[in-house]
């Protein structure tokens, strides 16, 4: 159930997700839409930590950590950046104890915000697994618009919806 009861901030990444960040980075679960496949040590994920500048212009990619009630919850992303063609993709992750809670919804109306008035970018897309049907709700809800279906697109076995939202 959806509620509009958590005071929800995004912010840069520091020093203390560490334990976060590496959490995350180590769910199995989340490897197949997130690309990934191998674990990452802690060593890893402080050097990160320490090397990003938060600067989508210099990264190509901006991670922000989701704040609900003070509480780190999750991870959203804008990757694949492109500061010609205005858009890059979005990613999100949340803690399984913040699903069905209104957390993604209002991270993502954030994120998409901060694109749009503040990087000045004119669209975001995101690759759902065609098999999730909680994400692709999300994104349905939010405005954006199934672009097209990507046959065995995820681990060359899955395929994917591409969503795509005008700003």
């Amino acid at each position: 159930m959806e509620t509009d009861s958590w005071h929800i901030a995004l912010r840069a990444l520091e020093p203390e997700d560490l334990e976060l960040v590496y959490r995350i980075e180590n769910d199995e679960r989340l490897w197949s839409s997130s690309g990934d496949s191998q674990h990452v040590s802690h060593y890893t994920v402080r050097q990160y930590l320490v090397q990003q500048k938060s600067d989508i212009y210099q990264d190509g990619e901006l991670r922000l950590v989701i704040v609900a009630d003070g509480q780190p919850v999750g991870l959203v992303d804008l990757t694949d950046f492109s500061a010609h063609h205005l858009r890059a993709e979005v990613g999100i992750v949340v803690l399984s104890a913040y699903h069905r809670q209104g957390v993604a919804t209002a991270a993502l109306r954030q994120l998409a915000d901060y694109a749009n008035n503040r990087l000045h970018l004119r669209s975001l897309h995101a690759y759902v697994s065609t098999s999730n049907a909680p994400a692709q709700a999300l994104f349905n809800s939010l405005g954006y618009q199934s672009a097209g279906i990507l046959q065995r697109w995820i681990e060359g076995r899955q395929s994917a919806t591409l969503y795509e939202l005008l700003l």
